[in-house]
């Protein structure tokens, strides 16, 4: 009885991962609105009815493709914890980067979610953002404002975003991935030079 519990509920599992993996590519390459569930579910193979016992909205179903690829991103730059911070940092944008080519519809549907101002979205993109402002406040010693840093920090943190979408959208050759983490980091040090005591 264990045994066929356990195989659906891996079937159900694979099923709703290759659902989320078919919405990042269509939601990494049209806005929200020209998405239909009928399309998905077309290119799926199941029926729109299917797909809602897995998602019960569209909303719902592009929440869990936004948070599949913010889990994915905050995956792929979990580097090493022993490295040096110098090191850790630029290792961290280099894997950043590697995603951002990688995964390139997954980061553009994370990147630009399309239902505006909703909440569910944007707070999937406030705790991928807040994460990488973690990642680097940990390294940094006590600071007498710390709220100050953060907000700056998040500035970086949107410009290596912009950035990088830019570097993805760019005919190859326009920019290199060494140049883009060559550049971010020497932001980054100049930035916590000013406001890191």
């Amino acid at each position: 009885m264990k045994k066929a519990t356990t195989r659906t509920r891996q079937t159900v599992d694979v099923r709703r991962a290759q659902l989320i993996a078919q919405g990042m590519a269509f939601f990494g390459t049209r806005p929200y609105d020209a998405v239909s569930i009928d399309d998905i579910a077309e290119a799926a193979g199941i029926s729109k009815g299917l797909l809602y016992h897995y998602f019960p909205t569209k909303r719902d179903y592009y929440a869990a493709v936004l948070e599949a690829a913010a889990d994915d991103l905050r995956a792929q730059t979990d580097v090493d914890p022993m490295l040096e911070p110098d090191v850790r940092m630029r290792t961290g944008l280099e894997a950043y980067l590697d995603f951002v080519k990688a995964r390139g519809p997954a980061y553009v549907a994370l990147m630009r979610g399309g239902i505006g101002s909703d909440p569910v979205i944007a707070g999937i993109l406030d705790r991928v953002r807040g994460h990488f402002v973690d990642t680097i406040v940990k390294d940094l010693p006590a600071h007498p404002r710390p709220r100050a840093l953060r907000v700056l920090l998040r500035g970086w943190v949107g410009f290596v975003e912009v950035t990088s979408l830019a570097w993805l959208e760019s005919p190859p050759g326009t920019i290199s991935k060494t140049q883009l983490v060559d550049t971010a980091s020497r932001m980054l040090v100049s930035l916590l030079g000013d406001v890191v005591p």
